[in-house]
């Protein structure tokens, strides 16, 4: 069993008994008490739970509302929000933080539902959720948006996170981060710093990528550079076509090796590590002859040479998610909401 199997397989049983025993669990999965322990420090790391002597709780997250805070819970119950997201590990984790606290601070209760990319499991959750009551739900949706009314059928107030459908008239609200203006500033910096062969290599599974791909282009325009855009790569996850992985990657290697790329900012950040031992490997210097620009910065700053890195605003998008939703159950005729939030860019030694 994986880590992050185990991750679930900890949180799901947290969410039925409330409290989960080390020992009990190595013994019904099968590891040490020691894998387990961490996979509870990790856990504990992210928000997600919290220590105890000898096991973990759900984190509490109905503390009592100052007097003088806008009450979002009605007189003599809690409200409880459900929140489902592909995955616990990478970028979700400070969407979930941001969240946890924003709930906590209304004194709502946040119940945690992971998707694992998997939508028949992300509305099964859903509707879990509902049988069990709760009054609003935020989702990043991993399928389409709109396909048998999910979640527009849903029959509680509901967000959607990171996500924009295409074919939306359901006026659903939502808090997203500007990955346009992302990519732009990523463009903008590199131009600044007189690079004018900018490429651009997209991860062909994120649902982002479309958006990068706009602010990219747009900030060659702005920047001027429109009429020498190098080609556009995109690449196969490292679970998606080997071979064609590794010709991406090797053609990405040889046009920076030929001087047909100066820059690039490569989406995400897994990728750009990668790019980078194989740039420095056919002898390219980063960043002298080549500047890089990761997207995500969850773990840019750990590469060998340290990557600047356009930044999302996950926590604020979490906790934002969580007002949005408080508000519409506090006023159901307010005016819908569509919120975007601006990244940021944290330059470091990949592009200076």
């Amino acid at each position: 069993m994986h880590a992050e199997e185990r991750h679930q397989e900890i949180l799901h049983r947290l969410r039925e008994h409330g409290s989960v025993r080390v020992s009990d669990l190595a013994a019904e999965l099968g590891v040490s008490p020691i894998t387990v322990r961490r996979d509870v420090e990790t856990l504990a790391e992210r928000g997600l739970v919290e220590r105890v002597h000898g096991g973990a709780v759900l984190p509490e997250t109905a503390p009592e509302a100052s007097p003088d805070r806008e009450r979002a819970v009605p007189a003599g119950r809690e409200l409880v929000f459900g929140l489902i997201v592909p995955a616990a590990d990478y970028y979700y984790p400070e969407v979930i933080k941001g969240a946890r606290e924003a709930a906590a601070e209304r004194g709502i209760r946040l119940v945690l539902g992971i998707s694992q990319y998997q939508p028949e499991e992300e509305r099964a959750q859903a509707e879990r959720m509902l049988a069990d009551g709760i009054d609003g739900l935020i989702v990043t949706p991993c399928g389409p948006v709109g396909e048998r009314g999910w979640p527009a059928g849903l029959q509680v107030p509901y967000v959607l996170v990171e996500r924009r459908p295409e074919d939306d008239v359901t006026g659903a609200e939502r808090v997203v981060t500007d990955h346009v203006y992302g990519a732009r500033i990523a463009v903008r910096h590199l131009a600044d710093a007189d690079r004018e062969l900018i490429g651009l290599l997209l991860r062909e599974d994120s649902p982002h990528s479309a958006l990068v791909l706009e602010g990219y282009r747009s900030g060659l325009a702005a920047a001027g550079l429109l009429d020498a855009e190098p080609p556009v790569f995109r690449l196969p996850p490292p679970g998606g076509d080997a071979k064609r992985r590794e010709q991406v990657l090797a053609e990405f290697t040889d046009a920076a090796a030929s001087g047909r790329l100066e820059a690039a900012i490569v989406h995400n950040d897994h990728d750009a590590i990668v790019v980078l031992q194989r740039l420095r490997a056919r002898g390219v210097e980063v960043p002298g002859s080549m500047a890089l620009v990761a997207y995500d910065d969850e773990v840019a700053a750990l590469a060998d040479i340290p990557l600047t890195a356009v930044a999302p605003p996950k926590h604020a998008v979490g906790a934002a998610a969580v007002e949005l939703l408080a508000r519409r159950l506090a006023d159901p005729g307010r005016p819908r909401h569509r919120i975007a939030i601006l990244p940021e860019l944290h330059v470091r030694a990949s592009s200076s």
